[in-house]
């Protein structure tokens, strides 16, 4: 058995889709209701668990069967967010459940963390000087890799921390607001025919803030890699390791939708001080870990993340 936590999200079920893709129907699913669980409608699973419900499974020892890995992509991942106590239950504490069971029985754990630690710091090295966190959702996430790092040398089993930095791709069109900016554009230039896009900051020219922008296939291919093989131990930045403009993504956008134009707005009041005009992941934590394949460029990743969209 699999079990993908956040299942039902995302990145979730891409990572479900994907183990189907290769035989895997045998999956547990860990999730709260997302509206219609739509993501779910083409995947196949053996079963379907709120986190209560799994929590107090863990707590019984009652899974079935063999488990291959544990895929805890489950999180509040709402930056605005500004409680506290939801942030920590949902982001910290359940994770450190996991964690255990996943020490204690030897299973292999690949977790979601987030370039959110990093914040407003220009260097993206997987090391304490450079983590910062701007919000309480990175900040959550800094408190689990924190935790994870602090007993990292006791533990014998594979246990992986992937910060991911922009991911865009299919699945993603329940998240609203908090939808990559890939996905907001294309909505923006299909319903409106214009982008909008921020005026110069940083440095930048208008639409020349950069962001490291890693489609959802490679992350699948990265999640898969740590749950397999060789013991790997770690947090690791899951990027391309290029920076790419917004108005390149605004180019690749039209070119797939055919059509297309570019507004630049102003920052709305106290957002210039906080925004990062520049990110780009160090993969080269990633690289002597063992991972080697090719990242999907931005034309490609666009490309086939639009595809998709045209159907959802």
């Amino acid at each position: 058995m699999w079990i993908v936590t956040g299942g039902a999200g995302f990145i979730g079920s891409n990572i479900v889709q994907a183990l189907n893709g290769k035989g895997h129907n045998d999956i547990l699913i860990v999730d709260r209701p997302k509206k219609d669980f739509g993501n779910l409608r083409d995947l196949r699973f053996a079963d379907l668990q709120q986190p209560e419900e799994f929590v107090e499974i863990l707590s019984r020892n009652a899974l079935p069967g063999r488990i291959e890995a544990i895929l805890h992509q489950g999180a509040c991942a709402d930056t605005t967010c500004t409680d506290e106590r939801f942030m920590m239950d949902n982001n910290v504490s359940f994770s450190k459940v996991v964690l255990h069971f996943a020490i204690e029985k030897r299973i292999p754990l690949v977790y979601a963390s987030s370039a959110a630690t990093y914040g407003a710091n220009i260097n993206f090295r997987e090391s304490p000087e450079n983590e910062a966190p701007l919000n309480l959702y990175g900040q959550s996430k800094l408190i689990f890799d924190n935790y994870v790092r602090s007993i990292l040398p006791s533990i014998a089993s594979p246990v992986a921390g992937l910060r991911y930095f922009n991911v865009y791709g299919p699945r993603e069109t329940y998240k609203g607001r908090m939808a990559s900016m890939i996905y907001q554009l294309y909505g923006q230039l299909r319903r409106e025919g214009r982008a909008r896009l921020f005026e110069g900051s940083g440095g930048f020219a208008a639409g020349e803030q950069r962001r490291d922008f890693v489609s959802v296939f490679d992350v699948i291919n990265v999640n898969l890699f740590f749950a397999g093989g060789a013991v790997r131990k770690g947090i690791f930045n899951v990027g391309t390791g290029k920076a790419r403009t917004f108005n390149e993504v605004v180019k690749q956008l039209t070119r797939s939708l055919g059509r297309g134009a570019v507004e630049y707005i102003p920052f709305p009041d106290g957002l210039r001080e906080k925004y990062q005009s520049h990110t780009q992941a160090d993969i080269s934590a990633l690289r002597a870990a063992g991972y080697t394949d090719d990242f999907l460029s931005l034309e490609d990743g666009i490309a086939r993340a639009a595809q998709a969209w045209q159907t959802e």
